[in-house]
């Protein structure tokens, strides 16, 4: 939104530096090779894991979300994981993506979940589907379609039919593709679990009986298609019998008891690896310690499955993140935006998966126990005294204090907050605080291929509208996502007054203000042509008010509010309710006193000049003329072309010159950015671009400010 910002960009190769070298060398965990029977497996549960014909296992996986990556990076993704000690992905189903308009699917390139899974198999790798197909994930509409608003009568998310019928459409439709792959572990695949819905229990109590009624017909629904493996529900306390509630969270190992239903196991569907951020959040962390004691915590209370939420995040590309979420998402995983280590995270996590594999047998056929060591002191046993297996966690769960603790005659010394791993009961294989792996550092080093000819050009087309120019006129302002159908984020409203001379202010020191309220999320507003000011919402409070002073005139006046959307909301009770863009206008300081224009009537432009003549890909660009660039532009959009970097590091955009907008590469829209938008410590809250997979030897930049 910000106008005062400069047109350059400076691309980057992003590398790592090792600033220490300390690594545990552990040789990788054995594959799940068994699961490649073409019979197919039986999979099976107790309250003490589940089984695959019969063979009890523990599951370390990490959520990697295929549209997030380019599929070139999957397999990479996919080992990198594997070498860390998973033996496990997971990943959503995007609606929103796969039917983006009713009845027209699209199963190719990104969106090619078929092929992803067969990845992982070919990685000797189990899996996880989420179907949703409400998944949230941060996701554009929660991976709803657009589409599904402008069904008749249809509540999201509740006991209603249009809704239903919709989504079961959608969730057999998937189901069947996934069946015909034989990707289901029944058919000796590697999809050993299948979620339906998404964190339904707070909405549940929204909806009350209506909701009751709909998670049980989506539980009935999805045990109804016979894919042979057990179904889940995740943070659903109260799933419906056959289907498995799981735990999301940071600590679920201390804050869930588990499922009532006691010959269910413990599973744990999203360990949070960071925190998912959003334009206007400071810097966030969640260290590898504190990662590493709470799944050492949840495995020592009998967990059998525990997922990193995200392991690699990847991009939001393009205009599929929630309202106000970053294109970068979760780059504090293990596997940074880019696919990099992030380190000492992934190589600690390696270290604690490699000591779990190691005390699998106590694990999974163990007798438990528990022994007080002290306040906040405990030790945690499994074991097999016949076979002289044992393995034991001693936990100390204070805060602020280290501990030694007596155990069988022996002393341990347990820091603060963590969890020391003894794989016989004697010797510490893994202590949660005690880092071993390396740390290292993202840097960037500009590239000479970027430097050259770095000539800049502009289309500065996008004109300020007036009333008469708009096709779309109603009295009040509309709904901005009605109006864009999210194909924009982008709306032009528009509308013209007239003043007498005895309207004008009569005192020099007043001014007219200008007052819109909007529904969200971003606007800048123009008086007879002439910027005037903008503003913005939250993630939070997304509503909000521009407020600016502004000159008037005798005669007609006509007033431009360019409202925009940072994406559409991912979660809550009748999404398909909720707005966005302008909603009450108003002059004041008029001698006259208010002038409330709210019905004044409005013309709507939707979208922008650029994006119906597509002007950032090679074809759009020639169809307008575009100018030797200039500085402090407002409603521009800048472009230039470049030779790709040689080697393999990742490619990145620096975008700390700019100000607010979208950046295509290539015809690839790679997200939103606002370097205006500082948060609590004074910048932006991304600045940097992954671009790398849009690129070929010669690339071509382009992007709008606003």
């Amino acid at each position: 939104m910000h106008v005062d910002m400069s047109h350059r960009v400076r691309l980057a190769a992003a590398a790592l530096v090792a600033v220490a070298a300390l690594a545990l060398a552990l040789a990788p965990g054995a594959a799940a090779k068994w699961q490649r029977t073409r019979n197919g497996t039986v999979v099976s549960y107790d309250r003490r894991s589940l089984m695959f014909d019969g063979h009890r296992e523990i599951f370390l996986s990490g959520s990697i979300h295929y549209p997030r990556s380019p599929p070139d990076m999957w397999p990479e993704l996919i080992a990198k994981a594997k070498e860390g000690g998973l033996n496990t992905i997971e990943t959503y189903v995007f609606w929103n993506i796969h039917e983006p308009e009713k009845g027209e699917f699209n199963f190719e390139g990104q969106n090619d979940v078929v092929r992803f899974f067969q990845l992982i198999q070919e990685h000797d790798m189990y899996a996880m589907v989420r179907l949703g197909p409400f998944i949230q994930a941060e996701w554009n509409h929660g991976g709803l379609p657009y589409w599904l608003r402008e069904i008749p009568d249809i509540v999201f998310r509740t006991n209603n039919e249009p809704y239903k019928m919709h989504m079961e459409t959608f969730v057999k439709i998937i189901i069947k593709r996934l069946k015909d792959a034989n990707l289901f572990a029944s058919q000796g695949g590697p999809i050993i679990l299948a979620q339906i819905e998404n964190e339904y229990q707070h909405m549940e109590a929204a909806f009350k009986d209506e909701g009751t009624k709909y998670i049980n017909w989506a539980a009935k629904m999805a045990i109804s298609t016979n894919i042979g493996i057990p179904w889940i529900m995740c943070k659903q306390t109260k799933a419906p019998s056959d289907v498995i509630p799981t735990c999301n969270g940071r600590n679920c190992g201390d804050t869930w008891p588990g499922p009532t239903n006691k010959s269910m196991p413990l599973l744990w569907t999203e360990n949070w690896t960071a925190q998912y951020r959003v334009f206007g959040d400071p810097p966030s962390q969640r260290s590898a310690e504190d990662i590493a004691f709470a799944v050492a915590r949840f495995f020592s209370v009998g967990g059998t499955l525990a997922n990193y939420y995200m392991y690699h995040g990847g991009t939001n590309f393009g205009r599929t993140s929630a309202a106000f979420v970053m294109p970068k998402y979760y780059d504090e995983a293990p596997l940074d935006e880019f696919g990099l280590y992030k380190e000492p995270k992934w190589g600690h996590l390696r270290d604690l998966h490699q000591a779990l594999k190691l005390c699998k047998k106590a694990l999974l056929w163990g007798t438990p126990s528990t022994e007080k060591l002290g306040k906040q002191l405990e030790a945690r046993v499994f074991e097999m005294p016949e076979q002289k297996v044992c393995v034991a966690f001693l936990s100390n769960h204070n805060t602020k204090d280290d501990a030694t603790m007596t155990f069988r005659g022996r002393p341990y010394f347990v820091p603060r907050h963590s969890i020391s791993v003894l794989a016989d009961c004697e010797t510490v294989v893994f202590g949660t605080q005690h880092v071993n792996a390396q740390h290292n550092q993202r840097t960037f080093h500009f590239a000479d291929q970027t430097a050259q000819n770095n000539v800049w050009e502009m289309f500065d087309g996008e004109n300020v509208p007036k009333y008469k120019q708009a096709k779309i006129r109603l009295r009040k302002a509309g709904d901005l996502y009605n109006l864009t159908k999210d194909k924009t984020d982008y709306v032009w409203y528009t509308s013209s007054f007239k003043l007498e001379a005895d309207d004008m202010p009569i005192r020099s020191d007043i001014k007219t203000v200008l007052e819109v309220n909007s529904h969200g999320h971003a606007s800048v507003a123009f008086v007879n042509n002439k910027f005037v000011g903008c503003g913005h919402g939250t993630k939070m409070n997304k509503a909000f008010t521009l407020e600016k002073p502004m000159d008037l005139k005798k005669g007609v006046n006509h007033v431009a509010v360019l409202a925009s959307s940072m994406g559409m909301t991912d979660s809550g009770a009748y999404m398909e309710h909720r707005l966005a863009g302008v909603d009450r206008v108003q002059i004041t300081g008029l001698n006259a006193g208010t002038l409330d224009l709210t019905n004044n009537g409005w013309g709507h432009i939707v979208g922008l000049v650029g994006e119906r003549k597509q002007i950032y890909t090679d074809k759009g660009m020639g169809s307008v003329t575009w100018k030797p660039a200039m500085n402090d532009r407002p409603l521009t959009w800048y472009k230039r072309h470049f030779d790709m970097p040689s080697g393999e590091d990742p490619v990145v955009l620096d975008m700390s010159t700019m100000g607010k907008g979208m950046m295509f590469v290539n015809g690839q829209g790679i997200g939103r950015y606002w370097i205006s938008y500082k948060h609590a410590l004074g910048r932006p809250s991304q600045q940097l671009r992954t671009t790398c997979w849009c690129c070929s030897r010669r690339s071509s930049g382009g992007r709008t400010r606003s």
